[in-house]
């Protein structure tokens, strides 16, 4: 009697932040929702870097943008891209016999070190007939047969489209009923200001997360009617924040904190919540565990910094899992601005490695109705902190998350904090030395000698 296959389907949204119904969002996520009561919802799975191909480099690499080379945006003028010898989660799979498979976005590149077999609906920069997507994706399951498969889709919802609305809400799509949101009713989150343009613009979001919503039961239609509900691994989660001021292309709590749900055959149990801090770095360690397959021994980047989510997503509060960090280099080519952070329950600490420049903004959000509002407003706040605070940091930030969750109000200065503020140094830098940080003060062959 052979086994049966360890398959695994790995779906990534595209600027969805932590809003979820059966988290308290006030937004309309049924299959989301039916997932989680069906797995194991993280409530606190973090992003270890909050820009789009930089994020999904890392759940394909294991690796840390700062390690792989993904250091920004792939596409375009901006054309970053992985280093040559880094082996992708895709590759490393195909070579313990899986099949591959891409439906959607990518976003990354080069597409050579990817290697899927098959690329359904060719990335498509803001496709949004999530219905095409998973039937297409369907398609394909049921053609592999016994084989094992490693399924990605790729969302393009609730990213921003650049049309009348922002985020594709102009037109019905197949098989998708619409969820249309009064601005009156959407939940302002607190990194945002409560004006009119920004409820109308998170009233698009919203829609556009519905949408998403529709996309994720499709495809777990598909999965079940293809015979594969029960032999396969699901992960959902998002790449980064919501794409609004302060959250995408920041490394605070509203631009890496996202919905991760984890659904796996082999649990007990289901509706469970994990509150264990996990990263993006944590992924792919997960669906190699899952699929009995190791890095190569001779790996320049062996061992991964991640581990898996197996063991603990039957254990509410498991021990050993309190922080993580994240990364920020670029987002465009022209937004240059380094970031280093790590975060605990109780104390967030970032070093921003070129203070003297402004905070970019990413192109999309500084076009967006909520940034344009904000900046025609006088005295407007972005939640509780100013303009200009967000615009200008310091070289060091420490934020007591227990007293001020918003991150508000710097402690790096406090000589009562000092203590903390010396411990999260030196762990940053521990971090920063063993993940080959070019951005080493000194450093000059970062996979050199320990310094």
């Amino acid at each position: 009697m052979t086994a049966a296959p360890r398959n695994v389907l790995l779906m990534v949204a595209d600027d969805h932040g932590y809003d979820l119904g059966c988290a308290g969002g006030a937004v309309h996520t049924p299959a989301l929702d039916r997932l989680a009561a069906e797995g194991t919802l993280f409530t606190d799975a973090y992003a270890a870097v909050s820009s789009c191909s930089s994020s999904r480099a890392t759940l394909y690499t294991g690796l840390y943008a700062h390690t792989n080379g993904m250091y920004g945006l792939s596409h375009d003028v901006h054309n970053f891209s992985l280093r040559d010898d880094v082996k992708t989660l895709p590759w490393m799979l195909k070579q313990a016999g899986y099949a591959t498979a891409i439906v959607g976005k990518l976003h990354v590149k080069p597409e050579i070190l990817l290697d899927y077999d098959a690329w359904l609906l060719p990335e498509q920069p803001g496709i949004r007939d999530v219905a095409a997507m998973a039937h297409e994706a369907g398609d394909w399951i049921r053609a592999q047969g016994e084989r094992p498969f490693f399924l990605t889709v790729g969302y393009s919802d609730p990213h921003r489209a650049g049309d009348a609305t922002q985020f594709a809400n102009t037109r019905d799509w197949p098989q998708v009923p619409r969820h249309r949101y009064a601005p009156a009713d959407v939940r302002i989150p607190s990194h945002l200001p409560d004006l009119p343009a920004v409820r109308e613009d998170l009233a698009q979001y919203c829609e556009a997360v519905s949408r998403l919503d529709s996309g994720v039961g499709l495809m777990l239609a598909e999965l079940a009617a293809a015979g594969h509900a029960d032999d396969t691994l699901v992960i959902y989660l998002s790449d980064h924040g919501r794409a609004f001021p302060a959250a995408k292309d920041n490394l605070y709590r509203a631009g890496i904190h996202l919905p991760l749900i984890v659904r796996s055959p082999r649990r007990n149990s289901g509706n469970l919540r994990c509150r264990a801090m996990v990263s993006w770095v944590d992924i792919a360690p997960t669906i190699l565990d899952w699929a009995g397959v190791a890095a190569p021994a001779d790996y320049r980047y062996a061992p991964l910094p991640g581990r898996s989510l197996l063991p603990i997503l039957e254990t509410p509060n498991p021990a050993g899992w309190g922080r993580v960090f994240a990364t920020r280099s670029f987002h465009e080519i022209n937004q240059y601005y380094p970031v280093r952070s790590v975060r605990t329950r109780r104390h967030s600490y970032f070093l921003n490695l070129e203070p003297s420049l402004t905070v970019p903004v990413a192109g999309d959000v500084a076009r967006s109705p909520s940034w344009q509002a904000i900046l025609a407003t006088p005295g407007a706040r972005l939640g509780k902190r100013t303009l200009d605070a967000f615009l200008h940091r310091p070289a060091e930030e420490l934020y007591d998350l227990a007293a001020d969750p918003d991150e508000v109000v710097n402690l790096a200065a406090d000589p009562a904090h000092a203590g903390t503020l010396d411990e999260l140094r030196a762990q940053l830098a521990a971090w920063r030395i063993a993940s080959h940080d070019p951005w080493m003060d000194g450093v000059t062959d970062p996979f050199g000698p320990a310094h």
